[in-house]
């Protein structure tokens, strides 16, 4: 069964350029995990709203395994600095019952 991860991010305006580049700099590092299927980034309209950093992947197993893989280690290895979050941020883990995309219609 397809999982996603939300990672709920109260990233301070001022330090959102240095959050966003970090995400972009590691650009092609989790795709190579087994089981990895989608990362999003998405950024909030108001500065009250977290980014959201949402994973997809295979099944819970998949995450799971990239959470005690090296590249984990190394993506998380230097933290931004604490004054850069407004709040605690918090994770969400979920399983896909329904899941549907847009059908072209040429």
């Amino acid at each position: 069964m397809m999982y996603v991860v939300a990672n709920r991010v109260y990233v301070k305006p001022e330090w959102s350029k240095e959050f966003e580049t970090r995400f972009r700099d590691r650009a092609g590092e989790i795709d190579k995990q087994p089981g990895f299927l989608q990362l999003h980034v998405i950024k909030p309209v108001d500065g009250d709203s977290p980014y959201v950093v949402l994973t997809t992947w295979q099944d819970e197993a998949a995450f799971d395994t990239w959470v005690g893989s090296e590249d984990f280690r190394a993506s998380h290895q230097h933290p931004m600095r604490k004054e850069a979050f407004s709040e605690p941020g918090a994770m969400e883990r979920h399983h896909v019952v329904i899941a549907a995309q847009s059908v072209s219609r040429d």
